[in-house]
């Protein structure tokens, strides 16, 4: 597994529109949805234990913040041809599986992943109601294999200031997980392994 962490894309940065698919083969588009009190882009995949060390608690937070306003969608943009346990396919049975409440998008040319410059799975990115970007970075400190509980305090955190119109720091911990499954020839000038 290797290990990245996240760009830090630069704050105030507006979210990229896109149109991707979900789990049933049909078209989301991002202005479409981002019509609430801010917006979560979540860069994530089937297969990577970092993701899965979270998932839990982050589909609970998740059922949480959509109904407080915030919008979520997860995209995931890994090379399905070397990584088969991504593939649109398995993003439903994964969906499914563990009922998640937002959308689940693929993201198969990679240009998502390349507009955002996600680097790794997960990797988050808040939006503003205007979408502007105030929040990239960990989930929490947690990591596989360690004894620090999986809480999403740190994103948490930052979705709680948002709602409550409270200024976020600018200083945040980037991300750390596997990095996105880039296909070959597609890995973007800002990708560097940890």
């Amino acid at each position: 597994m290797a290990a990245v962490n996240s760009t830090m894309l630069e704050l105030g940065t507006i979210a990229p529109d896109f149109t991707l698919n979900d789990t049933r083969g049909e078209p989301v588009n991002l202005n479409e949805i981002a019509d609430g009190e801010g917006l979560l882009v979540v860069f994530w995949c089937n297969h990577c234990p970092y993701v899965k060390h979270i998932r839990d608690q982050f589909i609970t937070l998740s059922a949480d913040w959509l109904k407080r306003g915030i919008r979520i969608v997860a995209v995931m943009s890994n090379d399905v041809d070397n990584y088969p346990d991504d593939s649109p396919e398995k993003m439903k049975e994964e969906a499914e599986q563990f009922g998640y409440p937002f959308p689940y998008l693929y993201d198969a040319g990679q240009n998502v992943a390349h507009a955002y410059r996600a680097a790794c799975t997960p990797d988050f990115f808040l939006f503003d109601e205007d979408r502007k970007l105030v929040y990239r970075g960990q989930f929490d400190s947690s990591r596989p294999g360690s004894t620090t509980p999986v809480t999403g305090k740190d994103l948490a955190g930052a979705i709680d200031q948002l709602l409550d119109g409270q200024t976020i720091p600018v200083e945040q911990f980037p991300s750390i997980g596997c990095n996105i499954k880039w296909k070959p020839g597609n890995e973007p000038a800002y990708f560097t392994r940890k």
